[in-house]
């Protein structure tokens, strides 16, 4: 698991955070919203498709994180328009 590998993780889910704090408690940084979660973020790992991540603000992104990484795992992004803003792209289960 990438916490016992001594990875700083931040997240935000607008509906399972109080769920999530009842599981992992203080092992992870809880984030009051998606852009604030990628502040300095290496990557991020889209593991929802809330409406609100749809659509993301990709010029916002870039200057909020310090790698530019994108682990895609629903696949909601379109893998060429997310790489023109200079993210490397992983959709997981994509060919």
């Amino acid at each position: 698991m990438l916490l016992k590998e001594g990875t700083r993780i931040k997240a935000y889910d607008p509906s399972a955070m109080n769920e999530t704090r009842k599981l992992l408690g203080d092992k992870i940084i809880y984030a009051n919203d998606q852009y604030e979660a990628l502040k300095n973020a290496d990557a991020m790992v889209l593991m929802t498709e809330w409406a609100e991540f749809r659509i993301p603000d990709l010029d916002k992104m870039k200057e909020l994180m310090k790698q530019k990484i994108i682990f895609d795992g629903r696949n909601i992004y379109d893998p060429s328009e997310i790489r023109k803003y200079g993210f490397v792209y992983f959709g997981i289960g994509r060919r």
